[in-house]
């Protein structure tokens, strides 16, 4: 053991090796720190981006928004002519028809949300773009300023105050989106929970789990399990439908096999005022009538005219209790959209002309669910589609960059620039899934057109395909397609977090 000796006289501490640290030196000289930044622009006290400056910097784009339109603006802007600057509450667009997928573990929610600065990377690096989690309280067209204020919704500190803040812009972009009609039912906003955001497709998880775990608690009535275990679904578009379709795969999937107790008390109730995907062919919507009868859906025709806390209450007088209630009736003008005196377009949608330009006012243009065009125009207003939204997104972006390298970037300054080519949607056609592997598949260009209707499995084939490669970003994709195989294999996710 004269390796083990040696190796501790090696290791003991020894005085030859030892020193002191020296004194810290103090010096009464000032101390030298780097540069202030700046202070942010201010007028009226107010904090915020000022005015550009023509020729020191770029001219200023202001979307506000992070929906499919904003996004898809974004995403095709010439950062070289332009600094971007996003203003909306939640920092990442929503993949949504996929997200119905996320409410039963099929998918995860980070599969379908991605965030704005890949989507452009600008934002996150460029010296005059930024995204600010805030909301717009007000617009001055005049001063061509936004007024905003942070949002604190879901912060530590109740006592937090929005910071209000203005932001200048060359051009403003609105893309505000649409909420959830209601059609001013009592309490469907306190007891229904909607199906637009991530954090909605969470809270419908989160409840769904719940009711599954209490109904299997000793001393639980047959009725209550029975309530408990209802999941009733208002509104029979392809949100609807295809949330259905994917409960009733999670139900003969996942419920049978790990909530055995009470399987026999689960069940799906879908409730349309009229017919089940009223804008896809005839052919196709007894398909999926079929379909979602034999999946155990149950389809009722009624309207809603009452929500109470664990009923609702029909116009004939039926009560229907409910254990999870989800709203999916469509979708229409937010608060803060009719309260901008704007010009507005049937249905109170703010108005836009052939460019999707907001008259009367410079260098403001309104795309996605938020606008319309106005009467003068002699088109339709499109209907609130991701597929709407998208394409007007692309076509803005073209315009704008068109008139930057034209000039005419800053505020005021197009006015005699030739805009081309006006906006001209052409529909691609409508999916939908309704479960076990089966979907819809219409490819007519409107209601009244003839043209290519599928259904089936290889629907569902090209529903996957097709939504798979639509899919923002390769990472997402990549989510996606783990998420499908794992499911596949190894069942939904029924964990509650």
């Amino acid at each position: 053991m004269a390796w083990l000796r040696a190796l501790a006289r090696l290791s003991r501490p020894s005085n030859k090796f030892s020193f002191s640290p020296p004194p810290p030196s103090f010096s009464t000289a000032a101390a030298s720190f780097p540069a202030t930044p700046p202070p942010a622009p201010v007028a009226g006290n107010i904090a915020g981006l000022g005015p550009t400056v023509h020729g020191k910097e770029k001219p200023r784009v202001v979307v506000l928004g992070s929906g499919w339109a904003g996004c898809r603006l974004m995403k095709s802007i010439d950062t070289n002519i332009y600094d971007v600057v996003c203003v909306s509450p939640r920092n990442h667009m929503v993949f949504t028809p996929l997200l119905a997928s996320t409410c039963v573990g099929t998918l995860e929610f980070r599969s379908v949300a991605e965030p704005i600065g890949r989507i452009q990377p600008a934002i996150s690096h460029a010296p005059g773009s930024y995204f600010f989690l805030a909301r717009c309280a007000s617009l001055d067209p005049e001063s061509h300023t936004v007024h905003c204020e942070t949002v604190t919704d879901g912060t530590i500190s109740a006592s937090l105050e929005p910071w209000k803040f203005q932001v200048s812009y060359d051009k403003l972009v609105i893309a505000l989106g649409a909420e959830a009609s209601t059609f001013g039912i009592n309490g469907v906003k306190e007891h229904a929970t909607f199906l637009r955001e991530v954090h909605h497709a969470q809270e419908i998880r989160r409840k769904l789990l719940l009711n599954l775990m209490l109904s299997d608690v000793p001393g639980i009535s047959e009725e209550e399990k029975r309530r408990l275990l209802h999941c009733v679904v208002i509104g029979g578009g392809p949100t609807g439908v295809e949330f259905s379709g994917e409960l009733s795969d999670f139900i003969t999937s996942d419920v049978h096999e790990r909530y055995t107790h009470v399987k026999e008390y689960i069940h799906v109730t879908l409730i349309e005022a009229n017919e089940i995907l009223s804008s896809f062919d005839v052919r196709l919507r007894q398909y999926a009538t079929k379909q979602l009868t034999k999946s155990g859906v149950r389809l009722v025709r009624g309207i809603v005219k009452d929500v109470q806390p664990e009923n609702i209450i029909l116009n004939d007088g039926t009560k229907v209790p409910y254990g999870l209630l989800v709203w999916s009736t469509g979708v229409g003008p937010s608060e803060f959209t009719k309260s901008l005196e704007l010009p507005k377009s049937p249905g109170g949608r703010i108005g836009v002309d052939e460019w999707l330009r907001v008259p009367s006012i410079q260098d403001t243009f309104a795309i996605g669910d938020c606008s319309g065009f106005l009467e003068s125009t002699q088109k339709t207003v499109l209907p609130a589609l991701a597929q709407v939204a998208e394409r007007q997104g692309k076509y803005l972006a073209r315009l704008l960059n068109q008139i930057g390298k034209a000039g005419g970037g800053y505020a005021n300054q197009a006015k005699n620039i030739d805009l081309g080519d006006q906006f001209v949607y052409k529909h691609l056609g409508s999916m939908a899934t309704v479960g076990r592997y089966k979907a819809l598949v219409d490819l007519r260009q409107s209601k009244e057109a003839k043209g290519l209707s599928l259904a089936g499995f290889v629907s569902w084939f090209i529903w996957r395909s097709a939504y798979l490669t639509r899919v923002v970003s390769w990472r997402n994709r990549f989510y996606v397609a783990i998420n499908w195989l794992t499911t596949l294999i190894f069942g939904r996710d029924i964990s509650r977090i």
